[in-house]
């Protein structure tokens, strides 16, 4: 077993230059029954804006406070420890620069091992200690939580999880040992696999009380007296009921099932090639039985090993991007420029132009106008969001009176002249310019002269939907994600003309809704979908040399996408892939793909066939008629389906930074991760490219120099 006390841990110590140390002070609490809590406050001394963070330097000041005071549990002093955090925030886990920083795999066991014998030590105090889960608590500020003896969270915690295994590593510090012997594999396979594959879900205190995690949840209003006091009654016996604790059957029966269907389930909806859910797994597996010592060392094992591969490296370069520069876009005009908006009018009633009503009405707060060609068109979608609003009621996530209101703000009418007061007006109309051109022609005469306009278009020229408007410059692209509610991303596309006072405002409102925006210019596709297209032609051109559809599913897995090519296009609609597979082709004819029998087939009620999990498996019969009478009778083999996607997508690459498309392809990574799922685990595409040699095949050179690449291969 590992001896904590008799690592040296000075190599890591090296990493603490620049650490913005959480301190750990004490001050003694006398309860009702007269005992004495030490109540240690975590506390950077910065505003709730920079939350405390666990750096080497932060871990080694804990350790000696704990340390001190299991020498006044011992001479009798205290009967209790508590630990809480600065107001709204515990911990948001490890110092993320400190680990990406390692530079060995010696050094990225011992922040492992320091993280157990610091963490550890709160079980091995000779007194009970308590968390106050007061605020945000993720990864190690969770396990903080974990290696205490009892837990009780604030109903208004801002967010609690186990995120690691979406950053490309392991909960290392106790988590993947602790929660499923806390409450059963079933349920930490949720929070620790699941949920971060979820697009990283959080966990609300609710959520955590009802699972076990918490024991107690108390309202923000009294959250550290109600604590102290539910503290008391533990030390003076109340008993602390743990209904998920799991017993030996669920270790002898439930456990192994739960694992091989989770195993199962993750081989059919991400494939093999992300490593840190499975060594994930592995760890939740061998949880059931032994030592807490031997999970510990289990944990500081595979988090060596995961924190010096290629796939950290990559997540850290996608988290950056998520967390920094997806938050001050590259290119955004200042602020002050933007119009205010007061009220937003939508062109269309349909499910896309209702689903934007729904995120404006929500989001902004203001009276949001939709309309379309007939009163029953425009009735029905007044409807549905009526109706998304009722459901949010329902889930107790808006209340009554809030209801109530956003309902009030949504009208729909067939009379245009309605939108004489809208500062900012979005079309959600068919994908057609002459189509868009004709509504904006007919909004334009009723607008004022400073409103904004701004086109959902997916792939069309900005520049030349504007074309016909005595005012161009104050045309936008304004650029969803599908499910608009959920995607994080909205593309902002400027066309020569564009003004900066209709740019800022683009900026403003997608802030405002709550979205990442990224400026791109007015390149057919875009970012976004000029590489999904690229990914789906290829798929499309392997089909029609002759190779089941089910391979070339399959042949893609490497690329790491959320879903196969297949897939992705059965989610969006043949239809629209097939419209952005023309425009690709009538654009760059002699590098995209596409077959006329692609619309055939979009003319089907059904393309394709999936299994339970979703994935393609092949053609609907009909479909597979149609197909066969396109097809040549030549598989083509997947390792070159993967070389020509792959190669594809490192020209195209190149070639919209050589265009200047987007500043830095940075950019284009982020679109990726934000637009198209594109895992963190890749950084986004291009150091993929890299890593796989592609950017060396296709230009001779390398998109990131250094390489992105962990530290075991540097």
């Amino acid at each position: 077993m590992t001896n904590y006390d008799e690592i040296d841990f000075s190599p890591i110590m090296a990493l603490t230059e620049g650490e913005v140390v959480t301190h750990s002070p004490v001050r003694d609490v006398r309860l009702a029954s007269g005992k004495v809590l030490a109540l240690i406050t975590l506390d950077n001394g910065r505003d709730h804006t920079r939350p405390n963070t666990l750096g080497p330097a932060t871990l080694t000041e804990l350790g000696e406070t704990l340390a001190g005071l299991k020498d006044r549990a011992a001479s009798g002093e205290i009967q209790a420890v508590g630990i809480t955090g600065k107001q709204y925030i515990l911990a948001a886990g490890a110092d993320l620069s400190d680990i990406s920083r390692v530079g060995s795999k010696d050094n990225a066991r011992l922040i492992a091992q320091l993280g157990h014998k610091v963490l550890g030590s709160l079980s091995d105090l000779g007194v009970p200690s308590f968390a106050f889960v007061n605020g945000l608590a993720l990864g190690g500020g969770m396990e903080i939580a974990l290696n205490s003896g009892y837990r009780t969270v604030d109903a208004s915690a801002a967010a609690l999880a186990l995120p690691e295994v979406f950053l490309g590593i392991i909960p290392g510090w106790g988590g993947a040992y602790l929660l499923p012997n806390l409450i059963g594999i079933e349920n930490a396979l949720e929070v620790v696999i699941s949920n971060p594959l979820k697009q990283n879900r959080m966990l609300k205190p609710q959520q955590a009380f009802d699972l076990g995690i918490m024991d107690a949840i108390f309202p923000a209003a009294n959250f550290l007296e109600d604590s102290l006091r539910w503290a008391d009654a533990v030390l003076g016996g109340k008993k602390v009921e743990r209904k998920n604790e799991p017993g030996k059957i669920e270790r002898l029966t439930k456990w192994p099932i739960a694992i091989k269907m989770a195993r199962g389930m993750l081989e059919s909806k991400i494939g093999t090639v992300p490593k840190s859910p499975y060594a994930a797994l592995e760890l939740l597996d061998k949880a059931k039985s032994g030592t807490r010592a031997e999970g510990f060392a289990r944990e500081d094992e595979a988090l060596a090993e995961l924190v010096t591969g290629d796939q950290f490296a990559a997540s850290m370069y996608a988290f950056d991007l998520v967390q920094k520069r997806a938050k001050r876009p590259v290119g955004a005009p200042d602020r002050e420029l933007a119009k205010k908006v007061t009220k937003v009018g939508i062109i269309g009633a349909g499910l896309m132009a209702s689903q934007f009503a729904l995120l404006f009405v929500r989001k902004l707060q203001v009276p949001v106008l939709i309309t379309d060609l007939d009163q029953a068109r425009v009735d029905k979608g007044v409807a549905y969001i009526h109706e998304e609003i009722g459901k949010l009621e329902a889930k107790g996530r808006l209340d009554g009176d809030s209801a109530n209101k956003l309902r009030a703000l949504v009208t729909g009418t067939t009379d245009k002249s309605l939108y004489a007061d809208c500062d900012f007006v979005i079309e959600a109309v068919f994908e057609e310019v002459g189509v868009k051109q004709q509504v904006f022609g007919e909004i334009e005469k009723i607008v004022a002269e400073d409103a904004i306009l701004a086109t959902n278009t997916s792939s069309l020229s900005v520049e030349e939907i504007g074309a016909k408007l005595a005012h161009p410059e104050r045309l936008v692209g304004f650029h969803f994600f599908n499910p608009v509610a959920v995607m994080p991303l909205i593309e902002i596309v400027k066309t020569p003309a564009t003004t900066d006072a209709a740019l800022s405002t683009a900026f403003v409102v997608a802030k405002g809704l709550g979205k990442n925006a990224v400026l791109t210019a007015d390149a057919p596709g875009f970012v976004v979908n000029r590489l999904l297209a690229k990914v789906m032609g290829e798929a499309a051109r392997a089909v029609y040399e002759g190779t089941p559809v089910a391979d070339v599913e399959k042949a893609f897995g490497p690329l790491g996408l959320p879903m196969g090519p297949f897939q992705l296009i059965d989610l969006v609609g043949w239809k629209v892939a097939a419209h952005v597979q023309d425009t690709m082709v009538h654009a760059f004819p002699d590098r995209f793909y596409a077959n006329e029998n692609f619309h055939e087939l979009a003319d089907l009620p059904q393309v394709v066939e999936k299994d339970k999990g979703g994935r393609v498996t092949g053609f609907a019969k009909d479909a597979e008629k149609l197909v066969k009478k396109a097809a040549g009778s030549t598989p083509t083999p997947a390792a070159e389906i993967l070389r020509r996607v792959q190669d594809g997508l490192a020209q195209e690459i190149k070639l919209m930074l050589d265009e200047g498309v987007v500043p830095e392809v940075q950019d284009i990574d982020l679109c990726l991760i934000l637009g198209a799922g594109w895992p963190f685990i890749d950084g986004g595409a291009s150091p993929y490219l890299d890593r796989e040699g592609a950017s060396e095949r296709v230009f001779g050179g390398m998109f990131h120099t250094p390489q992105i690449v962990g530290i075991a291969n540097s």
